[in-house]
């Protein structure tokens, strides 16, 4: 663990189920001459912990019909044919900001905030993309809604199959990111090992924050881009009541960096989570689930979620609530909390078959 503030599991979460999971499987090809091209590496030590000029990164291009999209992949080490068999982790980012911001973002001086950088330390092959409209990805015409995303998570696939050689990843979403991924995991099991659906909303009854943004369902109907300019991003730390669970300075990073790709980004999410709920069906979510719920995130209630929770078929299920926390748990001061949950449910020992 590279947890800055170690603290009893029974202390800092309130879990409803609990199941064993899956096991991990496939070897790794050599690296393609694209990530070879695209690569900067550094070298590793088998077994240490690691610091930041251990991680290698690469980035790759895959289309989507004419829609070129962007993925950014982060792991300790160049990746080797001979190397033990290592778990692929893909993150799926929400409505607001691209990916490298959502899931790989510097705050100097202020401690890591890259989910990429403590998931490859722990081990993992994390990969990540930007949707249609989203910061290095094609910007369209379209409003890039839960089902263009989708759409988004298929391309990738072949990219990362075929770098890593694992048919089946471990997923994380979150906001709309966790819808995104939860309903590409009911039309493509057979890549979907364990997922976390981290702020996730299922049929948003109840919810504070999208009552406030189906007043604007008008808008998102004939806009496929809104504003998300500095007050906008600020607000995402905010509106939930607990500002003092985020560091200032996170929401000033993310607007630097975010901003470089404009102050537009488009309302697919939001009108479908405004109008068109629910995109996922439990019942058609085979693979072992993990919510995760900030105590005080308004984009869905307890009710909801729970609602959510027992019609999944899977008996390797979890619902965790994580305390001091809003919408956004990969930025807050208890984002360690966060890591803490995920990494014991993407490590849980298999099942024994009675």
């Amino acid at each position: 663990m590279i947890d800055d503030h170690p603290i009893a599991r029974r202390a800092v979460i309130k879990t409803v189920g609990l199941g064993l999971g899956a096991g991990l499987a496939a070897g790794l090809p050599p690296l393609s001459a694209q990530a070879q091209a695209a690569a900067t590496a550094a070298p590793s030590t088998p077994g240490a912990q690691a610091s930041a000029s251990d991680i290698w990164s690469a980035e790759y291009w895959t289309n989507k019909g004419e829609v070129k999209l962007n993925l950014w992949r982060k792991r300790v080490g160049v990746p080797a044919a001979d190397e033990p068999p290592r778990p692929v982790l893909f993150l799926v980012h929400g409505s607001s900001n691209s990916t490298r911001t959502s899931y790989d973002l510097a705050v100097p001086g202020k401690g890591e905030y890259s989910l990429m950088n403590v998931f490859a330390r722990y081990g993992f092959d994390v990969w990540t993309i930007d949707h249609e409209g989203y910061g290095r990805s094609s910007r369209t015409s379209g409003n890039s809604d839960i089902a263009s995303g989708v759409e988004d998570l298929k391309a990738a696939m072949d990219v990362v199959v075929r770098e890593t050689a694992r048919q089946k990843m471990h997923f994380f979403g979150t906001s709309s990111g966790a819808i995104r991924a939860g309903a590409f995991a009911q039309v493509r099991p057979e890549h979907v090992d364990r997922l976390v659906l981290s702020a996730f909303t299922y049929k948003g009854e109840g919810s504070p924050t999208l009552k406030q943004r189906a007043e604007r369902l008008e808008y998102y109907r004939t806009h496929n881009t809104r504003l998300r300019d500095r007050a906008m991003i600020r607000s995402i730390f905010t509106r939930d009541g607990l500002a003092n669970s985020y560091d200032p300075a996170v929401a000033d990073a993310l607007a630097d960096e975010e901003l470089k790709h404009g102050d537009q980004v488009p309302t697919g999410t939001y009108l479908d989570m405004t109008a068109n709920l629910p995109l996922v069906d439990p019942k058609k979510v085979q693979s072992p689930v993990l919510l995760i719920r900030g105590e005080h995130d308004g984009i869905a209630t307890v009710a909801d979620l729970i609602d959510f929770y027992q019609q999944l078929p899977n008996g390797d299920r979890q619902f965790v609530i994580l305390p001091n926390v809003a919408h956004s748990p990969v930025f807050s001061i208890n984002r360690h909390l966060l890591w803490h949950v995920v990494r014991e449910f993407l490590t849980m020992p298999a099942a024994v078959a009675s």
